[in-house]
Order: structure tokens, then C-alpha cells, then sequence
């Protein structure tokens, strides 16, 4: 059976923030996840939380009551990805990524592990990462602007079943152009006023990004590095609209 689950991105602005969990222990992310619950609309576990402390902690995680965006960015021959995908599943959550550079025969092989499943989680595919502009993509031989690569890579993945993309804020607007408004962009690179780029290039403010079309933010430093990360947060859903 074949299943397409709601967006998670709806009722209200809190549910459009997804907060990283960029730390090396479950100590660590379970507070951030106990100081943040309530406030924001999911928490992402990525390469270096996962690697440190295995799925266990995404276990952890949603039996705070919380959802997780399982963001290990899978790459690799379809049927690899495909297995990988189907126990990411099987943690049970909202949202999962592979590399929309891994071609169309991997998408489609992760949606399959997917499709089902009763309750399946939303699949996305990395554009452009937003520590990469047009000239670390010459490098590696693509010979386009990172707008337009990155354009591609969500036309690419639509079509092989991804229900969306991660892209920098650069890029919505022309994601959503050529691929419709359904199809979801989840944005990275979010600095609100005053806050440091760190390694991200291509950025922009909360307000900005979710004016071009964006269905959801990703906001890390800028409110774990504050001094109240809280406080941060609550400055954010203020600007986009509480």
C-alpha cells in the first residue's frame, strides 16, 4: 500500500523549526531536547549524534514525545540505500534524507523500502549542501551554478519520488517554481540578524527564507550557541510569527 503522509510543517510557526542536535552524547542532546520540547516542531539527529550514540537515541528522543528528522544524508548503490532506508523507517521517524545526488535509480529504491509502510516518514533529497558555492562546484566538475544544479536535483527527485528537498534559501523560490508549491523545502543555512555564518555560505534570515516559500527551517548555532537557547528560540518565533 502505498502511503503519503501529511506535512508536519503545519499548525503554526513553532512546527516549522526543526532544531540540530549537532552534539556527541545523549546527555547532552536529551537536555537541549528537554529545554527546547513544545517550542519547536522537531529534532534533527545527523551523522555525529547517530554515530556517537546508534539509534538508541532516536529511540530516546520520541519517547520524550518529540519527532526526528533522521538527517544521515544515505548515498550509496540502491539496494544498500533501500535497506538502509527501510530500518530508518523502522525507528519510526517523520523525516529521513539521501544524496539526490546519488541518481534517480537510488531515490527510487529508498521510496520503495518506504511506500509500504502504514506510517511512513517523509522522504527528502539533499540539493547543494550550503557550505558549497559555484566554485567548489566547478571543482568537482559540475558545470553549472549552484542554483541551477540544485534545480535539477530536486526536478531529478521529484520525479523518482521524493517528497521533497533540503536546499539553501537561495534556491527555494525556484525550487518551488519548478516543481510546485507541494513539493517541501526544508532550509538550512538560517542567521538571524547579528549571528556568525560559521562554515555556511549561502544564507539567509528566518523571515526571508519562509517568505520564499520555504515549509520549514533548520536553525542550529544561532540558538544553541546562545547564552539562553530558549530565549534565542523564542526570538525567532517571534519574527516569524507566534
Amino acid at each position: 500500500m502505498i502511503s503519503t503522509p501529511s506535512s508536519p510543517f503545519t499548525g503554526g510557526p513553532r512546527n516549522r523549526i526543526i532544531i540540530p542536535l549537532d552534539v556527541s552524547t545523549a546527555g547532552e542532546a536529551l537536555l537541549i531536547v528537554e529545554r527546547l520540547k513544545g517550542r519547536a516542531g522537531m529534532f534533527k539527529v545527523g551523522l555525529q549524534l547517530f554515530t556517537a550514540e546508534g539509534p538508541g537515541i532516536v529511540r530516546r528522543i520520541m519517547d520524550a514525545g518529540e519527532r526526528v528528522f533522521l538527517d544521515l544524508k544515505l548515498h550509496d548503490i540502491p539496494n544498500t540505500v533501500q535497506r538502509a532506508a527501510r530500518e530508518a523507517a523502522r525507528l519510526g521517524v517523520a523525516m529521513l534524507d539521501v544524496h539526490a545526488g546519488g541518481g534517480a535509480a537510488m531515490i527510487r529504491a529508498a521510496r520503495e523500502a518506504l511506500d509500504d509502510l502504514p506510517d511512513r516518514p517523509l522522504l527528502l533529497g539533499v540539493t547543494v549542501l550550503t557550505s558549497l558555492e559555484n566554485g567548489d562546484l566547478e571543482a568537482l566538475g559540475v558545470h553549472a551554478t549552484a542554483m541551477d544544479h540544485a534545480v535539477a536535483l530536486a526536478r531529478l527527485g521529484q520525479q523518482a519520488g521524493l517528497d521533497g528537498v533540503v536546499a539553501s534559501p537561495h534556491e527555494i523560490a525556484a525550487i518551488k517554481a519548478a516543481c510546485g508549491e507541494r513539493f517541501l523545502v526544508v532550509t538550512p543555512g538560517i542567521r538571524p540578524a547579528g549571528s556568525a555564518m560559521g562554515d555556511q555560505k549561502r544564507v539567509t534570515g528566518p523571515a526571508e527564507a519562509l517568505a520564499a516559500g520555504a515549509d520549514c527551517l533548520v536553525i542550529g548555532r544561532p540558538i544553541l550557541e546562545a547564552p539562553d537557547p530558549l530565549q534565542a528560540l523564542e526570538r525567532i518565533l517571534r519574527e516569524i510569527g507566534t
